[in-house]
């Protein structure tokens, strides 16, 4: 027997025995699906994260304030004081010992309910300067943005997300429309290109007007100068963790504190955050996969079960070919074909299963699925060797059989 009869003739077996062998091969084919899905959603997870940490704008750095401690000495996390300050902001933009940092935008965000032809909408209000549109890597869908002229006269214009524009005026032209805040009247100058959302905020759900009119006008108070964040933009990639240093020197500086760890503020970078997020996803897409990987142990030993009951089956045809001439290695190909077509039977169609569910379920869901070549192509892979692996025991016990006791089975 060559290699063409021997596939012959065991692609006649396992077709022979077609609702045994669909049985055998879902085994295989379900788990080969959920490896593709489990890497496919871990991939689309981590991709989804790193979009929207990016959203927040390009080689950006993010300034918190520091704690605060409340009359009880319940001590609060970093952002809960008001460390930060307009001066701070100015003096990152403006120092020559900074020169890695590109730009500097502060912001001083409230929420407020805004009022527009008898419609009310509750937004978070940011107080910020020009630079905030390039520093957040955001655009302009119409009108302009706030300039450092609106920001020095402290002038009553705002502009507003797309979502917030939606709710205020519907259809209506935006720019030009009056929104009333505080009793005060602002003039609409422009509307924010949608952004999506980050991981805690709705970025098309906001109203920005000029820091000094956040401060003066809407806030006011012994707080009118601090800020809520404060947004640094380095060069490039790759003077990132220089513009942290610098950033860090210079607050600890003007905060008079000597130690680093006594900082009353916290600088993150895009990096960390998307490194921490890819190892937490990492992780679990390594334990999602193990388990994953189970169904195919399963389906590896379903081969073998099914490979054994053939064996058994065909003992007497086993005994008549050895005693016509067949050598083992015969005898061994062909039930090494038959389990490897199982496997292979297995993989494609746990592929094609795999790949049309990544593909319809990320609308279901919410969350992308990224197929990987690579995965599918191992997966198959793994199927074929899970076929084989389990089938080389039966292969080598039909081999093994002496003809005569063979031909004497029942």
């Amino acid at each position: 027997m060559n290699w063409l009869e021997s596939f012959r003739t065991s692609w006649s077996a396992v077709y022979s025995h077609a609702l045994r062998s669909t049985l055998t091969v879902l085994g295989i084919l379900i788990g080969i699906a959920a490896v593709i899905l489990t890497v496919g959603l871990g991939l689309g997870t981590q991709k989804d994260v790193s979009a929207q940490i990016s959203s927040l704008g390009s080689n950006l750095l993010i300034v918190a304030p520091g704690s605060s401690t409340d009359t009880s000495g319940v001590r609060g996390g970093f952002g809960s004081s008001s460390t930060l300050t307009r001066a701070d902001a100015d003096a990152l933009a403006s120092s020559v010992n900074a020169p890695d940092i590109s730009g500097v935008a502060a912001e001083k965000t409230t929420s407020l309910s805004l009022e527009a032809n008898d419609t009310n909408w509750t937004t978070s209000v940011t107080g910020t300067t020009a630079s905030w549109l390039d520093v957040r890597a955001r655009t302009l869908s119409t009108g302009e943005f706030i300039s450092a002229e609106d920001d020095e006269t402290s002038a009553a214009v705002i502009v507003l997300g797309s979502e917030t524009a939606d709710e205020l005026f519907g259809t209506q032209r935006v720019v030009g429309q009056s929104v009333v805040i505080s009793d005060k009247p602002f003039q609409v100058i422009g509307v924010l290109d949608t952004a999506g959302s980050d991981s805690s905020d709705n970025l098309d759900d906001l109203a920005i007007v000029p820091f000094s009119t956040a401060a003066s006008v809407l806030v006011g108070g012994t707080e009118s100068a601090a800020v809520s964040t404060i947004y640094l933009q380095a060069a490039s990639d790759g003077q990132l963790s220089a513009a942290y240093q610098e950033a860090e020197t210079l607050l600890l500086n003007l905060h008079s504190i000597t130690d680093s760890t006594a900082a009353d503020f916290s600088i993150s970078s895009q990096d960390a955050l998307v490194s921490t997020a890819t190892a937490v996803y990492e992780t679990l897409t390594i334990l999602l996969t193990g388990v994953a990987g189970l169904s195919l142990l399963v389906g590896g030993i379903g081969v073998m079960n099914i490979m054994l009951v053939s064996v058994s089956e065909r003992t007497r045809e086993i005994g008549l070919r050895k005693a016509l001439g067949a050598p083992p290695g015969a005898i061994r190909r062909q039930f090494l074909i038959e389990a490897a077509i199982l496997g292979l039977s297995g993989g494609l169609l746990g592929a094609i299963l795999g790949v049309t569910a990544a593909l319809l379920l990320p609308g279901v869901i919410g969350s992308s699925i990224v197929v990987s070549p690579a995965a599918v192509a191992l997966s198959i892979g793994v199927a074929i060797v899970i076929g084989v692996s389990f089938g080389v025991y039966p292969a080598t016990r039909a081999a093994r059989l002496a003809p005569i006791d063979a031909l004497r089975s029942e």
